[in-house]
């Protein structure tokens, strides 16, 4: 394993698919792909392709970073998902990295956050806590950077995080889910 710590960042937040492998601060590969989606289909072949084109192979890695909103429900969930099964296989730390850290790293702390949104609102950081707002009302904000970008920015929040807990999704808001059609079954007690 090599002196510097070998760390895969990947990112499924939005429409995309996107990875890099960062030896110490140098970037070795990097990929990103639009997607609307299949991100589930893709994002395994995609990681291995990135370690491929680098000449490494998984038992390398010492960490992998992983982006984990806000953003889109069922990507987030697929990101890191992938991530806290491959740190269990490999026996190494994954490190979650939400939106307002990539950004952070991206244009400095003191930028102003405006993720996109739905219905023309972006998720922003107010007050030490996340916050949804109308995209209005952040003016000058800082968007986040291109997918193999911030799968970029992702691995090198990873290479200098303290080793964390699993990562977990970053929800501002609930899961924008239609409530079920049918009633919910009926729970008997007595089996007599």
């Amino acid at each position: 394993m090599p002196s510097e710590p070998l760390v895969l960042g990947f990112d499924t937040s939005a429409a995309h698919c996107a990875a890099a492998l960062l030896l110490g601060d140098r970037v070795l590969a990097a990929r990103a792909e639009p997607m609307a989606r299949g991100q589930a289909e893709r994002l395994m072949p995609l990681l291995e392709e990135v370690l491929a084109e680098a000449g490494h192979v998984w038992g390398d890695l010492a960490r992998i970073g992983v982006g984990v909103g806000p953003g889109n429900f069922t990507g987030i969930r697929i990101g890191v998902s992938a991530a806290r099964g491959l740190a269990l296989a490999l026996d190494i730390p994954a490190i979650g990295v939400s939106g307002f850290e990539i950004i952070a790293e991206a244009e400095g702390p003191d930028a102003i956050p405006a993720i996109p949104a739905p219905q023309g609102q972006a998720y922003t950081w107010r007050d030490g806590a996340p916050a949804f707002v109308a995209v209005e009302d952040l003016p000058g904000a800082a968007g986040l950077p291109e997918p193999q970008e911030m799968a970029r920015h992702i691995a090198r929040v990873a290479t200098r995080a303290e080793a964390a807990p699993a990562p977990v999704p970053l929800y501002v808001k609930p899961a924008d889910a239609a409530p079920p059609r049918d009633a919910p079954p009926e729970i008997v007690d007595d089996l007599g």
